[in-house]
């Protein structure tokens, strides 16, 4: 017998096949002769013109081939294909399709789970006009016979779910071994398959997919037979192959890109990655303290259980509101074992590098799969939307404000609700997708729906026929959104704004906007920047949130002119004008003049949430918006001639919120003169790495757990001066020594007044204040009983335990001051100045 029975068939009779039905089988003696039986009597009886059968052995120890041999020479219709080994269904499964002729190709197991009559279900479904017809046992109609084992049921409904959800979306049963294809696209996409398992059913409903083929998902009779080759762990198995799949299936210039990413976030940070526990941002001011402690708190209450919203290690005993301070829970909490294993200095490293890296590795997916698929335009647009001035401005102290890898994922969502295919899936992972950035940051959010809604407005404007057909899907989509997120952050919104140490808004002065020269000029990190420049146009050098420079602000005027008639490039320019108008603050001096002018901003900047905003801010969303544009200009530019106008292009047909761009029709001169317009708008906004120092070393008296010799259960350590937003490098001491203390005041936000205004920093104290002012001024003030006794209320209310006083700038005046409001000397040990309150104070 021939390992292939069909050696010699009649070509001609071959082609005029209406019909292959493909079994494979492995050790199935028992039930293969009556399987075929049922077939031929079913195919012979019904309309099915003429059909083959083919059977693919695969590797069989018992006799399984013989069986199909015998039924081979009894009827020339019926073909085997002999395997010497077992390879599994997925390779048995490409045989036995790349071998047949039908014009139909069905797919079913040796134990006809699924009877063969249930195939006029998939002719009829086929004819309607999809080009597969796959049986499904979760659709409404089906109907189960005999259930499995519940365990097992309930195993492979679970696997079913995680292979659907991970690889075709909206196919409910994938694993169903009863499908119908159409037979040149089967033999088509089983030629390009490579899984040999029980994943080859989803690889080749990806195919199609991909392919913007149909697929039909027809209910049918099901019963479990005994002896089934699936097992539960098959399901894992079939995951790991996907997995495999996707991986081998990326594209080189994709990994490129990410790699480059990468490469270019650990450049900006490699300052402090030579010693992450003692290289400091100097940029940064007291932020590194700050979300370092985050981090650090974070993983200290996962490791304990406790509540991760609150904490009194800060501000004792008032404490402090986590959920109002945006302590990133989406990225602390998940990193807490780096926490706990190399502390909090390397796991905010790890978030911040890995986080700008991943955000710029988002835009560059959205701008590929909805503007423009050329890679090397994309990734400079992408480049940009996540490294431009503003963001490495933020860099230095903010990785709310960089991390932002889920908007391009929240934005991407809500077009393909606009779309109206799936919007309940696409509602709820919108809804899922926007909890998990409050987690990550609310304000980056707000701003992202501020960007969001200037762009669908302005896109509305000039592609109406657009909007009528996408408002309602999209308003659907976001109700179901808001139902998914409300019930996820009711509780830690009620605890953010009505908890403990909860506040109103926070107070940012009259200052806050951006200038309309912050536009034009250069931050200080970028190439062309200027220290000088940057700091009389800026809060301070976190804050830097415009700072685009002239060169590229010119580019972006000569883009938008050029492509005015694209409605995508038209909403793109109305996003950046809104924002950076928005971002001028509630009025705003022209520039070279004394002419003041009010700005937009006062309409929003008493609104709720929009309050605690700073409004220069709101020009970080031109970086995406610009970068967009430069992708739409490069793809022109690069784009190979002749190449057909990217409107008419069937990759943009999944984007309705999107125009793409046209393509470039000639070449020479003005293209190498746009590249080159490219590079002199970039190049002077090149990031430098940021700066870094050596760290303040801890005082050996907390590094050495000294401490521990002067603090009673409960108490605090109070450090000289009480720290505070300009001072928080106790912070530090408290993560050097595992939060094993706590202390008064600290760098957070909070309430202060009647009005529970938002500050930063702690609500001043007599003696906070007092101390604070000695610091700063170095004089030495006259302390009176009155002075004293307000010490000592002050003292008691934090629950002081042991006031410490390291060495600084004026350390001389504040001993001298906090001996006379102590009433005794303080004490030189391991190097800081102690007063222990045990002794009376």
């Amino acid at each position: 017998m021939s390992t292939d029975s069909r050696v010699g068939a009649d070509i001609g009779t071959a082609m005029g096949t209406d019909l292959t039905v493909v079994v494979p089988a492995y050790n199935e003696e028992r039930r293969l002769g009556p399987t075929l039986d049922a077939i031929r009597e079913h195919l012979d009886a019904s309309d099915q013109g003429v059909w083959e059968l083919i059977v693919v052995d695969d590797g069989s120890t018992d006799r399984t081939a013989e069986i199909a041999a015998e039924a081979a020479a009894a009827d020339p219709r019926v073909h085997l294909l002999r395997g010497e080994r077992n390879r599994g269904k997925g390779h048995a499964l490409r045989r036995g399709v790349l071998a047949s002729y039908g014009r139909r190709v069905l797919m079913t197991d040796a134990d006809l789970a699924a009877p063969i009559e249930e195939l006029g279900h998939l002719d009829k479904a086929l004819a309607e006009g999809p080009t597969a017809a796959i049986g499904s046992r979760a659709r409404p109609g089906a109907t189960i016979g005999a259930h499995q084992h519940r365990l097992r049921e309930l195993l492979g409904r679970t696997g079913n779910f995680l292979i659907r959800s991970v690889a075709v979306p909206g196919i409910r049963d994938t694993q169903c071994g009863f499908k119908l294809f159409d037979g040149d696209r089967a033999r088509e996409a089983f030629a390009a398959s490579r899984l040999r398992g029980w994943g080859i059913d989803v690889e080749i409903l990806q195919y199609f997919r991909r392919a913007g083929w149909p697929v039909a998902e027809v209910p049918v009779r099901w019963s479990h037979q005994e002896g089934s080759k699936v097992r539960p762990l098959d399901y894992v198995r079939v995951l790991a192959e996907l997995t495999a799949l996707k991986a081998r299936a990326v594209r080189r210039a994709d990994l490129l890109v990410t790699l480059c990413f990468l490469a270019l976030s650990f450049a900006l940070y490699s300052g402090r990655w030579t010693s992450p526990d003692h290289r400091y941002l100097i940029d940064s001011m007291q932020d590194q303290n700050q979300w370092e402690w985050f981090f650090a708190v974070t993983a200290e209450n996962v490791r304990h259980l406790d509540n991760p919203l609150f904490t009194t290690l800060q501000n004792f005993p008032d404490g402090v509101n986590l959920m109002a301070n945006t302590v990133m829970l989406g990225l602390s909490v998940p990193l807490a074992p780096v926490t706990w294993l190399f502390g909090p200095a390397l796991a905010l490293n790890v978030a911040m590098t890995g986080g700008l890296a991943a955000t710029a590795v988002a835009w560059y997916r959205l701008i590929v799969r909805r503007l423009v698929p050329h890679r090397g335009a994309a990734a400079v647009g992408a480049g940009l939307a996540a490294f431009a001035p503003p963001m490495i401005s933020h860099a230095n102290a903010h990785p709310n404000f960089i991390v932002l890898f889920m908007i391009p994922l929240i934005i991407d969502r809500a077009l393909r609700l606009c779309e109206g295919t799936r919007v309940v899936r696409d509602g709820v992972v919108l809804g899922l997708c926007t909890t998990y950035q409050i987690f990550l940051g609310e304000e980056p959010l707000l701003l992202a729906a501020l960007g969001m809604l200037l762009f669908a407005a302005a896109y509305a404007v000039v592609r109406r026929d657009v909007a009528r057909t996408s408002w309602r899907p999209l308003a659907r989509g976001l109700g179901i959104a808001l139902a998914v997120t409300l019930p996820l952050v009711a509780f830690p919104l009620y605890w953010q704004f009505f908890g403990p140490q909860s506040y109103k808004s926070v107070l940012h002065g009259d200052h806050a906007n951006n200038s309309p020269l912050a536009f034009l000029s250069f931050a200080e990190r970028s190439l062309a920047g200027s220290k000088d420049t940057a700091d009389a146009l800026a809060m301070n050098p976190t804050e830097q949130n415009a700072f685009y420079g002239w060169p590229l602000i010119a580019l972006t005027f000569a883009v938008v002119v050029r492509l005015w008639e694209h409605a995508v490039v038209k909403a793109l320019a109305a996003t950046v004008l809104g924002a950076a108008l928005l971002s001028l603050g509630q009025k705003f001096r022209v520039p070279l003049t004394d002419v003041v002018l009010p700005g937009p901003w006062a309409l929003l900047s008493d609104r709720p949430l929009f309050e605690s905003v700073i409004e220069s801010r709101v020009g970080m969303v031109c970086a995406p918006a610009l970068g967009m544009l430069l992708a739409l200009a490069l793809a022109r530019l690069l784009a190979p001639r002749p190449a057909p106008a990217y409107d008419d292009a069937p990759a943009y047909d999944d984007a309705p919120a999107y125009e793409g761009a046209p393509a470039y029709e000639g070449l020479g001169a003005a293209r190498y003169a746009g590249l080159a317009a490219v590079a002199v708008a970039l190049l002077p906004i090149v990031p430098a790495p940021l700066k870094a120092v050596d760290r303040v070393e801890v005082p050996p008296y907390i590094a050495q757990g000294t401490w521990r010799d002067h603090l009673g259960k409960d108490e605090t350590l109070v450090p000289i001066p009480v720290p505070d937003a300009a001072h928080a490098e106790a912070l530090h001491w408290q993560t050097t020594a595992g939060l094993g203390f706590r202390l008064p005041g600290g760098y957070f936000n909070g309430p202060w007044g009647p009005d529970r205004v938002g500050i930063y920093g702690p609500s001043p104290r007599n003696t906070s204040n007092l101390l604070r002012q000695v610091s700063e001024s170095g004089r030495i003030p006259r302390v009176t009983p009155a002075w004293r006794a307000a010490a000592r209320e002050d003292l008691k209310f934090w629950k002081a335990g042991v006031l410490v006083l390291p060495p600084q700038p004026n350390d001389g005046q504040l001993r001298t001051t906090v001996d006379a409001l102590v009433g005794r000397p303080g004490q030189w040990v391991n190097g800081v100045w102690v007063w222990d309150l045990h002794g009376g104070s």
